[in-house]
């Protein structure tokens, strides 16, 4: 048996490929999901041999890292509303009375993990603004095509994480003014 050499995390790409989805995806899986996401986010990237994509030249260098910072944005806005639909009761219904405290908590972690989610989608429009500038036009990185397709519906609108997370924010919030409203008796 010969030894493993250990091998050390720093790189926006590595941090990136431990993120990972689930079939069945709980809880904890979210939040380790953001955990390796956020790091990606902060980590600086790895030499462009490295790249998760050919990249031949500094024109292109720059637009991957754009596109990668969006890619990485949009995916921890998934992630949010993920763990943010463990908790979210969709309708307060008045024989849920008893658990209204509990509900109401539990709201308040639904409400954190979209607005966390408003924040990402204004990060990730950022991104995809930069990489959709005019020296851009012509140049296309199709080893993450999916990438330059988010990029491109975010251009469009097609995408738009912020009014889909202000729509279910405005939701949740009615749900938690019925609950507020709710007296807590015993059915």
């Amino acid at each position: 048996m010969q030894p493993a050499n250990a091998y050390m995390v720093k790189y926006k790409e590595d941090w990136y490929r431990l993120y990972h989805i689930h079939y069945q995806q709980y809880p904890d899986d979210c939040i380790e999901n953001i955990f390796w996401l956020e790091k990606a986010a902060q980590a600086d990237f790895a030499n462009p041999l490295y790249a998760n994509a050919k990249i031949t030249t500094e024109k292109e260098w720059e637009k991957y890292r754009y596109l990668f910072q969006m890619h990485i944005n949009l995916k921890l806005i998934e992630q949010h509303l993920r763990l943010g639909q463990t908790y979210d009761k969709k309708t307060a219904y008045f024989y849920d009375a008893p658990w209204k405290d509990e509900y109401l908590r539990n709201l308040e972690k639904t409400l954190s993990c979209y607005n966390a989610g408003l924040y990402y989608w204004q990060e990730a429009q950022l991104w995809a603004e930069k990489a959709n500038v005019k020296d851009f036009t012509f140049l296309f990185i199709t080893d993450v095509q999916n990438w330059e397709d988010e990029r491109e519906r975010i251009k469009t609108g097609e995408l738009d994480y912020g009014k889909m997370l202000s729509r279910e924010i405005k939701r949740v919030e009615e749900v938690r003014d019925t609950f507020l409203a709710m007296e807590s008796k015993r059915y």
